[in-house]
């Protein structure tokens, strides 16, 4: 038997057999009389629910003056002449309602909303929106080929998708609600996600990958302000990539600094605790055509430090240039700086006190190819040289400088092909330090020391020079006593004075 389409007879209606099996019409029957009420209510009943276009699906009560024809979705527990027919069709015909119960997939027009809904069997759900040339797709959820759910809102199972250009490009978009929230690309093995792509939990784009879906290492990371690239997980065989400077960079030391944090700001929860640390970190980026800086805060530091490759121009060491014992750094049994292998990239030292003890360390010892640059320093005792420099390395003085504290074996030492510049500057002793050994200069195994068109403020002991080993000192006619020390140098197996 049909469902109950009128509810003008529901009683008669439950039992009859005498109507239409889908839309429950009454038949006209035999020998019947008044043969043109049935006809009349079949006529009223397909008034009312063919072609299905409703004013509302939400009121609860009848409109005050509704119009003859009028039909409604009748909205949650509703009252008055509605009461009892909610999710009904309610139609004012002759001047009474109507109600007549939907079946399952009966689609109706919501006039007020602009919006197509279907009767599933319990409820009135959306189908279409009407916007002109056919109408857009507004559904709560949408399987095709899958069975979508309320986070899957839309399900495709399919060997493949195609989003096609509607006559020019075509952009596919991902939003999401706010910065920390996730929007990306998941791509999965058995629902077990792989690799990821996107805005995860902020604004920067990220790539990373898992081998088990639960564990992630980040691969790329692009910065949405400068748009530098970087490469997180470098503990991979082989490393990483690096990060490309896109502007000058200081990286901060102080005493009460941690070498956990990244360097960046000048404070105790910021900076590194040492000069090698900083080192490290600017070792380990690409430069490109910036300087970074490596801002020594006031203290004394004790750790050694050793030079090394960069991806750069120069990287500037410095601390107060115009107090530079402020930051002293003095190591015990080891080079306040050293390097012995080649590097490239020029290091360029200021403002430091340097002071070495025990061992016979040098303050600067560089025993490989490689360029520094050094002003404003301060050398203080030494066990060994103040500077010594061999194995092709080429140091330059770019300014001024001073010396407070004696050395063991001479005050700069060039060695085995090296050069040293030191001109056109003032070099201020104080204290009148001794340069123990080979004196303030040592020129050795064809190594050359230019040292011309300075002045020197102050007085010293020790022997002036020495140049041996087809070596140079020149200073441009500087004379025999032009040097700091109070006694005579020498020059011996082809070693030249000049």
């Amino acid at each position: 038997m049909a469902p109950c389409v009128s509810s003008r007879n529901a009683s008669r209606c439950e039992e009859r057999v005498d109507e239409s099996p889908n839309l429950g019409l009454p038949y006209i029957l035999a020998a019947q009389s008044q043969k043109h009420v049935t006809h009349n209510e079949a006529i009223r009943a397909l008034d009312a629910i063919v072609q299905l276009g409703v004013l509302d699906r939400d009121l609860t009560a009848p409109p005050a003056s509704p119009a003859d024809g009028a039909r409604y979705i009748v909205g949650a527990s509703p009252t008055g002449a509605w009461s009892g027919h909610a999710g009904s069709i309610a139609a004012y015909q002759d001047g009474a309602w109507m109600f007549y119960a939907p079946g399952e997939g009966w689609i109706a027009w919501v006039a007020d909303e602009d919006v197509a809904v279907v009767w599933d069997g319990s409820v009135w759900t959306a189908l279409t929106t009407g916007s002109g040339g056919g109408g857009s797709g507004s559904f709560t959820t949408l399987g095709i080929n899958a069975t979508a759910d309320a986070t899957n809102r839309l399900a495709v199972a399919s060997d493949a998708t195609l989003l096609n250009h509607d006559g020019d490009g075509h952009q596919l978009k991902i939003n999401k609600a706010s910065a920390s929230d996730t929007a990306s690309l998941l791509y999965q093995d058995a629902f077990s996600g792989r690799a990821e792509l996107g805005l995860s939990g902020d604004d920067d784009f990220h790539l990373k990958v898992s081998a088990d879906g639960s564990t992630w290492k980040e691969a790329i990371l692009i910065n949405r302000s400068t748009g530098s690239v970087s490469f997180p997980f470098t503990s991979l065989g082989g490393g990483g990539g690096r990060e490309v400077l896109t502007g000058n960079r200081t990286y901060y030391v102080r005493t009460d600094g941690n070498d956990a944090n990244d360097g960046l700001s000048n404070s105790s929860g910021g900076a590194f605790a040492t000069v090698q640390k900083a080192i490290d970190t600017v070792c380990s980026i690409d430069c490109s055509v910036y300087t970074p800086t490596i801002q020594i805060g006031a203290g004394t530091y004790s750790g050694a430090n050793t030079l090394k490759s960069f991806l750069g121009t120069q990287c500037i060491i410095v601390g107060d240039e115009t107090t530079p014992a402020n930051i002293i750094v003095s190591v015990s049994g080891s080079p306040c700086f050293s390097a012995f292998n080649a590097w490239t990239g020029t290091w360029h030292l200021r403002g430091l006190k340097l002071t070495t003890t025990g061992g016979g360390a040098s303050c600067i010892h560089i025993g490989a190819p490689g360029a520094l640059k050094f002003q404003k320093l301060e050398f203080g005792a030494s066990t060994s040289l103040h500077m010594n420099i061999g194995g092709g390395a080429q140091v330059t003085a770019t300014g001024n400088y001073s010396i407070s504290g004696s050395s063991s074996a001479a005050h700069m030492g060039a060695f085995v092909g090296a050069v040293i510049y030191v001109e056109n500057i003032t070099v201020t002793l104080t204290g009148t330090p001794n340069f123990g050994g080979a004196g303030f200069a040592w020129a050795s195994r064809h190594a050359t020391i230019y040292i011309a068109g300075n002045t020197f403020s102050g007085a010293a002991t020790g022997v002036r020079y020495t140049a041996e080993y087809l070596s140079l000192i020149q200073t441009n006619g500087l004379g025999a006593n032009g040097l700091p020390g109070s006694s005579a140098g020498s020059t011996a197996s082809g070693g030249v004075y000049a």
